[in-house]
């Protein structure tokens, strides 16, 4: 694969991938570094890109790893590494401050919300719902079955619909 390849097939992942390892670690930095190690890594195993049957499956797959691997070893000093508000993330604006700042704050209920799920579907949902991945992509990614993605992205669906209605109604339950 030529360096041609490199800038028109993996280059345009890096920002992905970024949004990828920062919803993992969630430090900007630490995912800006996470990226930079897996776009070297491809690129000094560029003679083995014939060989990789999915080379974007491939590129989230080593984002993903090493973004654990950065947790596992730098457990004492990460805060919470499920935080998603860096400053990386680019949503499209809509037509007038009030529709904006809605948003804002529904997406920042959202981001708290995902905090409560487990590591998996956390992932799931992240590469679906935010990144707009197919279930097999995820399943190659994340190494589990199509199944499984589906069942995962159900319940953390489900448990941050919950989580925002309980929000919604001020943590009251509504009398049945």
């Amino acid at each position: 694969m030529s360096t041609d390849k490199f800038s028109q097939v993996i280059l345009p992942l890096k920002d992905k991938l970024f949004r990828l390892a920062l919803s993992i670690v969630g430090d900007k930095r630490e995912s800006e570094d996470i990226v930079q190690d897996v776009l070297l890594k491809l690129w000094t195993k560029k003679e083995e890109w014939d060989e990789i049957e999915n080379l974007e499956a491939y590129c989230f797959r080593s984002t993903r790893n090493l973004a654990f691997d950065q947790i596992a070893t730098a457990n004492a000093r990460l805060t919470d590494p499920t935080d998603l508000s860096g400053e990386s993330l680019r949503f499209i604006d809509e037509e007038n401050p009030h529709s904006q700042l809605v948003k804002k704050e529904r997406l920042s209920l959202i981001e708290e919300c995902t905090k409560e799920l487990s590591d998996n579907q956390r992932l799931v949902f992240q590469l679906r719902d935010i990144e707009g991945m197919s279930y097999k992509e995820i399943a190659e990614i994340a190494n589990i079955s199509e199944e499984l993605v589906k069942v995962s992205l159900f319940r953390a669906r489900k448990k941050i619909r919950e989580m925002l209605s309980n929000l919604d109604n001020y943590g009251i339950e509504p009398h049945t």
